[in-house]
Parts: structure tokens; C-alpha cells; sequence
């Protein structure tokens, strides 16, 4: 057995503490699973920063590799949907959290969890857009079936320079949507216009105790923040308007009121990831392959060599990284 290397989280019980270093490990180390992947890349999502820091219970099995993307190829496999040499891509499932991660040169994996690596995409495209671009993508589809349409009226985007709201942003104005973008770092509003953004406003602007009923100012919305940012957001959707909720960086509750539901018909989507089926993820990646524009994807990216993978998760929940990250593992 070949040993490799890998992020691992211990964590101390009875000091109710953990830590996180790069540890040689082999293949016994591994996982049950039907594909053992050779990792060449990952990304790093702000879930990643949360599970490194430990500032939410992320983890739930220790010792852990995290990471929850990546990119690799087949080196063994006992299921009839990959072979040997296939490049393959994970998004999800519960990897990082309670199956060991993608912060490792090798992994061994379900193959139900994997798809293959889109033909239109390099692994550092896919990476690029990793859960965070994947998920903007669910929201999107999800304001779509909501009859959202291009010069309906303005949709807001919020934690707009961070990986969600970075690649929405992109994606609706590729669309043909006048995008605003909520940030809480407005010396990023050049970098946010140069993937689309028509306006870009002050996060403080909606982080303030949320009216039951606002001013309406959005026909739709893709939230990445939650918390009372969530709230004040549906006090101000238009009519009949809808958002779509993917994050939680603002907080898990939810300080508003009914109101925007009985009084204005607004509609909350709740956004899904890591669990959501194959044939979700499938008609997600291609609709990315579709709509993407890959140069703007190029200018929202930023590459990271696998030794500076822990520092950047400590960036990510610090507010320090604007865009994706790319981590070059192998």
C-alpha cells in the first residue's frame, strides 16, 4: 500500500477541542466505497473554512479528511459506471462531514456519489465551480421555474463576492438579468461589474431588524447569507416575486415575519446541494456548460497549491477570499 498525503481533523474530547495538519495515510485508511480516485483537484467552499476552524459542527465523524470537491481520476473501481483512467467529479454527498474528503491525493468513494467530468470543463473550470457554482446554478433553476424572466425586474444577489454569489452573479447576467449585488466589501464593486453586476449596494442595507412588509424593490433574489439579511430581503421581493436561500453565513434563524408569504405571495426556495439526485446535478452542469461564460469564471478564480489549503479555510470564514479557490492536489 502506497502511502499519500491529506488534511486531517482530530479532534480532542476530552478538551473538546480539535486539530488540523497534513498527515501521511494509506490505502487502509480509507473508506468503504466501490471507486478509489486519484484527486488532482479541489476547491475550497466556506462549508471547507467551517469544518477546518471548527466554528460549526460540520464535522460529524472524526478523524476527518475534509473537503467536499473535487476532481480526480479512476484508479480502481468495482462498479460497472466507471473504469479504470475515467475522470470523474464529486460535489457533496456528505463528504467531509461524515465520509472522509477531497483534501487528499487519493480517495475511495461511492459510485453514485461521482459523475463524469463534464467534457466542456477542465478540471480547474470544475473546480472553479465546485458546490458553490453548482448550487448558484440550483438557484438560478430555481427562479426559472418560477417564471422569472429577463426584464422582469431587478434581482438581488447577495455575499456577492464570495463563490455563490460570484458565479450567480455571472450566470444571471449572462442571462440577460439586471443583477444587484449586495456586498459587505464595496471596494470589490469593479470586480463584481466585470461579471455582470449592474448595481452593487452595501450589505448594511439589509442587516438592520427587518419590517414585516418593506419598500418592494427585487422580482427575485439568490441569498447566500441567511439570518435577518434573508428576512429584510423577502420584507422587499415585488409581488408574486421569489427567492432562492442557499446559505448561512448570516445565521441559521430567520427574524421576519409572515407577511411577505400571505400579503405579497412571495415564494422562499430552499436550495439543496448535497444531497440533491443525479438527475438534478446532471441538468445543473449542463446548464453550466451552456451558460457559463468562461472568461468571466476565469477572472473569479484564483489557483492555491494543496500546502496552502488549510490557510485558505481559514481565510474563507474570515471574509478574506473573494471569488473560488482552486486547490492543485495532484
Amino acid at each position: 500500500m502506497s502511502s499519500f498525503k491529506a488534511v486531517v481533523i482530530r479532534q480532542n474530547e476530552a478538551a473538546a477541542t480539535q486539530s488540523v495538519g497534513f498527515e501521511s495515510l494509506d490505502d487502509a485508511d480509507l473508506m468503504e466505497g466501490d471507486v478509489t480516485v486519484r484527486v488532482e483537484r479541489s476547491t475550497v467552499n466556506y462549508k471547507d473554512g467551517l469544518a477546518v476552524t471548527g466554528r460549526a459542527p460540520v464535522v460529524r465523524r472524526f478523524p476527518m479528511v475534509p473537503g467536499v470537491d473535487a476532481v480526480g481520476t479512476v484508479e480502481t473501481s468495482e462498479s460497472a459506471l466507471f473504469a479504470p483512467g475515467d475522470r470523474v467529479l464529486l460535489n457533496g454527498w456528505g463528504v467531509g462531514e461524515t465520509h472522509l474528503g477531497a483534501f487528499a491525493e487519493r480517495a475511495r468513494w461511492k459510485s453514485d456519489w461521482l459523475l463524469p467530468l463534464p467534457s466542456g470543463f477542465s478540471p480547474d473550470e470544475a473546480m472553479a465551480i465546485g458546490t458553490a457554482g453548482y448550487t448558484a446554478m440550483l438557484a438560478v433553476l430555481a427562479l426559472e421555474r418560477h417564471d422569472i424572466k429577463p426584464g422582469a425586474g431587478p434581482v438581488l444577489v447577495t455575499g456577492a463576492a464570495g463563490g455563490v454569489g460570484s458565479i450567480a452573479i455571472a450566470l444571471l447576467a449572462g442571462l440577460g438579468h439586471h443583477v444587484v449585488a449586495s456586498t459587505g466589501r464595496t471596494e470589490e464593486a469593479d470586480y463584481l461589474k466585470s461579471l455582470g453586476a449592474a448595481e452593487v449596494i452595501d450589505r448594511a442595507s439589509l442587516t438592520g431588524p427587518p419590517k414585516p412588509l418593506a419598500r418592494e424593490r427585487w422580482v427575485g433574489a439568490i441569498d447566500a447569507v441567511g439570518g435577518a439579511t434573508l428576512a429584510n430581503i423577502l420584507s422587499m421581493i415585488r409581488y408574486d416575486g421569489a427567492v432562492a436561500a442557499c446559505g448561512m453565513a448570516g445565521g441559521l434563524d430567520l427574524p421576519g415575519s409572515v407577511a411577505p408569504f400571505i400579503l405579497r405571495g412571495v415564494t422562499l426556495y430552499g436550495i439543496d446541494s448535497v444531497y440533491a439526485p443525479k438527475p438534478v446535478r446532471l441538468a445543473a452542469w449542463e446548464r453550466l456548460d451552456r451558460d457559463l461564460d468562461r472568461a468571466k469564471l476565469a477572472r473569479a478564480m484564483r489557483r492555491v497549491p494543496f500546502d496552502g489549503v488549510i490557510e485558505a479555510a481559514r481565510d474563507i470564514v474570515d471574509g478574506k477570499v473573494r471569488g473560488r479557490l482552486v486547490v492543485e492536489i495532484g
